[in-house]
């Protein structure tokens, strides 16, 4: 590629620099581009671009694949149920020892190696994520009540208090958050990820919400893939079984943000090298949008 080339690369991104310029993105990282060493190298990067043409980046991460190879190898067995951990408090203790002491922290650190100025938190400081403790209910048939399965200290985000988060934009950090809430008792808990990258978005009224995940985006029933879809689509793909399992709580995450004044949510593949630069730099980007139906004119 010659210089004039790479120079015009450079200026068909203009618009989106002057687009997204001072607004703020919240991207949940997880998935395949959490351990691979190459895209986690790369993902620091994109997110320092970001930083530099102006964008205000703020991350949420994942951590259940380290989570549960820790607790095996302390002799702990990983329990689901209905898609949630049971943590127990000696759970509860691996969970935060390995989202907060080190999956935060190397994040971080790379973020700050490649030319950032990153700074880790989790939900517990200064009260950023309050919750409240999560009960799984699960139908026994008609006519009967349902059965209460208690989880543990597992939580569902109550409130969200940016307070700190403003404080770390503006000061020009870029701050990581570990997905451990707070409860009334003052206990830590275990929280889904995309849950909280979806409160946070919504709280902040972010430009954008983009969650890496390791599939191309959302498919319909017949295995296609969706550039674009509607808030009202996305309940019967849930109802119908079209959206399973990790694909669920990313759906319903986004059609919360998107009703607390998010603009649009994107899933995107994780597993494409600099795949965030993709999606907000390029015509093409990636993946699946997410947006009200009232766009339906403009964005269709």
């Amino acid at each position: 590629m010659d210089i004039v080339e790479k120079a015009k690369i450079l200026i068909s991104a203009l618009p989106y620099f002057r687009r997204f310029f001072g607004k703020i993105i919240v991207i949940k990282y997880g998935g395949h581009a959490m351990v691979d060493e190459d895209l986690k190298r790369d993902f620091a990067k994109d997110i320092v671009l970001m930083k530099y043409v102006g964008i205000k980046p703020i991350i949420v991460h994942g951590g259940g694949p380290q989570i549960s190879r820790v607790m095996e190898r302390m002799g702990l067995k990983p329990v689901f149920v209905e898609g949630q951990r049971v943590t127990d408090e000696e759970t509860m203790d691996v969970v935060e020892m390995v989202l907060v002491g080190t999956v935060n922290k190397s994040i971080v650190s790379l973020i700050n190696q490649a030319g950032g100025k990153a700074v880790g938190l989790s939900g517990r400081d200064g009260n950023l994520i309050e919750v409240e403790k999560m009960t799984i209910y699960r139908y026994t048939g008609e006519d009967r009540p349902p059965e209460i399965i208690d989880i543990g200290r597992v939580g569902k985000v109550r409130k969200v208090n940016p307070e700190i988060l403003f404080t770390l934009i503006e000061s020009d950090f870029i701050p990581v958050i570990a997905p451990v809430g707070v409860g009334p008792d003052g206990y830590a808990y275990n929280v889904n990820a995309d849950l909280v990258a979806g409160a946070i978005a919504g709280s902040l009224k972010a430009e954008k919400l983009i969650y890496l995940t390791d599939v191309e985006g959302v498919k319909d029933e017949n295995g296609t893939l969706l550039s674009t879809l509607f808030i009202s689509q996305v309940e019967e793909l849930i109802d119908k079984g079209i959206a399973r399992g990790g694909m669920i709580p990313k759906l319903k995450s986004a059609r919360k943000a998107l009703l607390s004044g998010v603009n649009k949510v994107h899933i995107i593949d994780g597993r494409i090298p600099h795949s965030v630069i993709i999606e907000l730099f390029t015509d093409e980007g990636l993946g699946t949008q997410i947006i009200v139906d009232e766009e339906r004119e403009t964005d269709g």
